[in-house]
């Protein structure tokens, strides 16, 4: 995928976000997602599909990335 501006992207954050700093950010660019540290805002940010950002909520739904002991 080529890169994205993402200058002027609406990002947006959990509300259930603490106000620790450990948070990321959300924005639908195009026809793809990005995701960014909100600590490090001018820093890299991920690039989805929407396919792999739909695989990835559904696992996070179904407890495919809880750590186990």
């Amino acid at each position: 995928m080529a890169a994205l501006n993402l200058t002027g992207a609406a990002w947006r954050k959990s509300s259930r976000s603490s106000g620790n700093g450990n948070c990321v950010e959300v924005a639908v660019i195009e026809d793809a997602i990005a995701v960014r540290d909100s600590k490090d805002r001018s820093g890299p940010a991920l690039v989805f599909t929407p396919a792999e950002w739909d695989a990835f909520v559904a696992g996070t739904k179904d407890g495919e990335f809880d750590l186990t002991d």
